[in-house]
């Protein structure tokens, strides 16, 4: 399977309606710890993805992928806009070819992971997206023999299973870090809206499959 441009808008649409579904849930598990306006944001980052991925101008996978990371990191609200910015620019920059394959798909997952390893310090076990986006990007880059629905599949388990993991964590960073062992039991808002990308960019792909 190859994913050609149509293809990239049907995924990014599935991306935002999923986050779209979720806003209420982020939150109020954000609400506990941080500032409680991370659905917010995530929901402002959904219209920007939607907007861009309608949008007839952009001609190519590296362009629309680019438009919504620079339209994300204009997005106000503390810190999820630029880390997903860096996300869809990171995915950008290692389109070589279009339509993309299994071995391309691979190669921006992990351009994305370096993209964000570039923003924070932040790394598993830290109580934050990257739990989810890196064991994401890892078990996608494992699957990548298998080809590109295996890859995304593979990558959403990945990432819903670190983002559930992060109720056991105690939050190191952002304002969640001042109440130390009071977050264990809570999830982290970032690392749930971080497993719901991945679960749209799968859910997208089978829903195309399926019509």
């Amino acid at each position: 399977m190859l994913l050609d441009l149509d293809s990239w808008r049907s995924l990014l649409k599935a991306v935002a309606a999923t986050w779209e579904a979720n806003i209420d849930r982020f939150n109020e598990i954000d609400s506990a710890f941080g500032d409680g306006d991370h659905g917010v944001t995530v929901s402002k980052i959904a219209r920007v993805v939607v907007r861009s991925a309608g949008d007839p101008a952009l001609t190519s996978i590296s362009s629309l992928l680019n438009a919504i990371g620079t339209g994300t990191m204009a997005v106000g609200g503390g810190s999820a806009g630029p880390l997903y910015g860096m996300v869809f620019t990171g995915l950008a920059e290692a389109v070589e070819a279009e339509p993309v394959d299994a071995t391309t798909l691979a190669a921006m997952l992990a351009s994305a992971r370096r993209s964000l390893e570039s923003l924070t310090n932040a790394r598993p076990g830290d109580k934050t997206l990257m739990d989810a986006l890196i064991p994401a990007t890892e078990s996608g880059q494992a699957a990548v023999d298998q080809g590109v629905t295996a890859i995304l599949a593979q990558a959403a388990q990945a990432a819903s299973a670190g983002a559930e993991a992060t109720k056991n964590m105690v939050a190191k960073f952002g304002r969640a870090r001042s109440y130390g062992e009071q977050t264990l039991g809570t999830p982290d808002a970032g690392a749930l809206s971080m497993a719901l990308l991945f679960e749209g960019l799968y859910r997208g792909l089978t829903e195309s499959a399926a019509s």
